[in-house]
Order: structure tokens, then sequence, then C-alpha cells
């Protein structure tokens, strides 16, 4: 469902496997094989999983960027892979405003020469002009143009075969290119779905995401507990800030996914779902992004549901996943994420080693499933082993900040280390800022 849309599309697992048939047909034509790298510059719409689930099953690895990110943005990230293929749109509608897309794509491609078939997916205007566009064919002929070639079977690969590039902020310079292998991403994102958030066939779940968000991953992999899945593109807050209470009720969500951020803006504009809305179904609340306050915790339970489990989860694009987050069978406590997720040996270390109920850097002192395979690029393996266990050889250490409380199990981010600061030998982060802010 978009912003602006009368009515929602809707579709089966057999149709999603048809879509992605399609898809994977089309691709072949176009030249995409396995390791080649396929580019998506899209909403949060079908076409997104469609095509990307598509160049899974020939091998292809998939990297993405929402519309909202500019010509420079996307190219600092596109630039370093070289997409061979690149799937987008015509417009957007966020704010209740469209916004045009081709010059955007334009921009990218004048400066991405790796880019041989462009796919242009019409998601405001279904009468779109891209004569202006350089190889670029309209997704229906796209896909209409190998609808009678035989079907393609799974390439079978190794385990750690490249399937996504996940990028970083690139706030301290070029993004880093964070490669992540198929085996991996699934089994431990499906340990998060299975175990930690109790996701089963009967589910109804989304994630308000961008596709530039490891989050879109992570909600696309709910694909394989049988759920169904709710795809929301365009502003919560338009036409009135309840609009995604009003599709938790209209689609009987059961888990919802979102952005702390939201939640606080929610409670500032005063909004009461738990008046306004019967969100019967609703069983489960997630929220990362940023830490979230005590305040937010209190606002959900208040304001929104007594009986929900509220499950603030933490990790990051780094690794496709979560360090620490909910668990359906402990207790929630105020302003603490619940639990460390299975098999992550995650421990919170001071100057001298592991330290509980005072602050420290996140680590983590096992391997596990969803580790990069590496970083794309020259001197990839150098730079990923230089990101995260150069501070503490052998040791995984993830650049945030915490306590781990001794009492409860419990963990309370603090920010990121390498934004806390330290007047007087007083450290604090920027949770610490947040909550001042709440008063």
């Amino acid at each position: 469902r978009a912003e602006g849309m009368e009515t929602a599309e809707h579709q089966s697992y057999s149709e999603l496997y048809d879509s992605c048939q399609s898809w994977a047909r089309a691709l072949r034509a176009a030249g995409v094989t396995t390791g080649s790298v396929v580019a998506g510059y899209l909403p949060n719409c079908p076409a997104a999983i469609h095509a990307m689930l598509g160049a899974a099953t020939l091998g292809a690895v998939w990297c993405s960027a929402s519309p909202d990110f500019g010509v420079r943005g996307v190219l600092d990230r596109f630039q370093q892979v070289q997409p061979q293929l690149l799937v987008t749109v015509d417009a957007v509608r966020y704010n209740a405003k469209v916004h045009d897309h081709l010059n955007k794509v334009q921009g990218v491609l004048a400066e991405l020469p790796s880019v041989t078939t462009v796919v242009l997916v019409p998601f405001v205007d279904k009468n779109v002009d891209v004569s202006a566009i350089k190889n670029c064919v309209l997704s229906g002929d796209f896909l209409a143009s190998a609808e009678d070639d035989c079907s393609v079977e799974f390439v079978q690969l190794p385990f750690d075969q490249p399937l996504f590039v996940m990028f970083s902020s690139g706030t301290t310079g070029p993004p880093k290119c964070i490669v992540h292998g198929a085996g991996g991403t699934l089994i431990q994102i499906c340990k998060e779905h299975s175990l930690h958030c109790d996701l089963n066939r009967d589910d109804v779940f989304t994630y308000y995401t961008t596709i530039g968000w490891m989050m879109w991953q992570w909600l696309v992999c709910g694909l394989y507990a049988g759920c169904c899945l709710l795809l929301y593109d365009g502003s919560p807050l338009v036409p009135t800030p309840t609009r995604i209470w009003d599709l938790v009720d209209q689609f009987g969500v059961t888990v919802l996914g979102t952005g702390a951020k939201w939640l606080s803006v929610l409670e500032a504009k005063g909004v009461v779902p738990a008046s306004s809305h019967k969100l019967t179904k609703l069983r489960c609340v997630l929220s990362t992004g940023s830490p979230l306050t005590p305040a937010s915790f209190r606002y959900v339970y208040n304001s929104i549901k007594k009986d929900v489990m509220l499950g603030s989860i933490s990790g990051g694009s780094d690794i496709i996943s979560c360090f620490m987050g909910s668990c359906p069978i402990l207790p929630v406590y105020e302003g603490e994420v619940q639990c460390r997720m299975l098999g992550m040996g995650i421990q919170v270390w001071g100057p001298d080693g592991p330290v509980f109920d005072t602050p420290g850097e996140l680590v983590c002192t096992v391997p596990f499933p969803s580790m990069p395979v590496t970083f794309w690029g020259p001197d990839g393996e150098k730079k990923y082993r230089r990101a995260y266990f150069e501070n503490i050889p052998g040791v995984w250490s993830h650049g945030d900040y915490c306590v781990l409380h001794s009492a409860t199990g419990g963990l309370v981010m603090m920010g990121r280390s390498d934004g806390t600061l330290n007047p007087s030998g007083v450290r604090f982060g920027s949770a610490d800022i947040y909550a001042i802010g709440q008063y």
C-alpha cells in the first residue's frame, strides 16, 4: 500500500513465486548471471521484492537505495559496486506531494556507465515516457520479453555466496560496502523472527522502512516464516498522524516495526491509538534506529496497547541483523532492550575487560552466521578486519556504547562509542541527550 493509493495490491505466495520467476527469466535474458550486481533505486513496493528475489534466483548480488537518496548519495554507493542493471521508478508520493524521480535517475546514470539496462517500474504515472533514458525499458515490456523462456531453476551455490551489499551511513568517509552471504543472512534473521519475535504463518508483519535501510531485508525475510507481509511507502503522518494505525486495523497487523523517532513524534502530537483504534490483533511492536527512551516505553503501554510486547532491537547493516532484542517469554523493563540474541556472544567491555552495570563498549566474542563475507572492492578483507577487529584483536568491536544490567540481563543503549563525549572524565552518549530532551 503506497501513499495516495485508494486500494491495496494483494499477492498470494503462489503469485509471488510466479512474479519472481518472471523477473529471473527477464534478468537472465538481459545477461544477469551469478555474481552480477543488480541495483534497486526504488520505494518499498512489490516490484522491489520481485526484482531482488529474481536476482537471488540467479545468484546475483542485490544492492539498493531509496528515492530519498540524492544523486551524490546514490553514486557514492553504486559507483563502488558497479551494477550491471538498475531497477527504478518514475516518481514517488511523499507528504501529499508527487516527487519526480526521473531527473535523479538520469543524474545517476550519467556517472554510472556500468549500467547496461535500466528497468523502470511505472509507480505513479502508468504512461510514463522513458525515451529520454538510454537503455531503458518499462518493467512490463522487460518481463514480457522473456515470458516464453523456460522456467529458471534456483542456482545451487555455496552457503556464503554473496547476496546483499549493504552500505554504511558514510558519515565519516565513503560508505562501506558490506557483503553479506545468502546462508548466514537467512539463518540469522529467521532465528530472530521465529525465536525472538515468535513470527509464524498466522502473522501479518509490517515494518515502516525504506529499501535503503537494512530493516527492509529484515522484513522481507519474514517470507520464510510464511507470514503475510504488509508493505507501505510514503509518509506515516499523511493524511493524518494515525495513518499507520489505520493500516494496522484494516489489515489485522500482528507485528509492527518502526523507528524509535516515529513513536516520539506520535507522543508529541498527542496521538492515542488506544482510544481511536481497535488494534485487536496487534501483539508486538518493534523499535530500532535509535535508543528507545523510557518515555517512549510508557507511551506505548499507556497510549497504544497495555498488553502488547514492546521489543527494542539493536544491530546494524554491518551484521544485517541484531545483537540484542526482544524475547516473548521475558519481562519488559522500561528503557531496556530485553536480552542478548541467542547464539551471540555479547559482552560489554571496559578498559580491563567485561563489565556489568556500568557503561562500556559492545563486543561480540564468538563468530555468528551473519558476519560479513568481506567488504566489496580492493583490500576488502583488510578494510573489514580494520573496521571491527582493530580495536580489540580477535574480538568484534561494534562501536556501540551501552550498559548490561546484571539483575535483569537487559541492556541500555547509550549511542555510538565514537560519538561519546567525555567532559571532565564524565562519559555520556546520545541516549543521555535524548533523555534530557524529554523534559
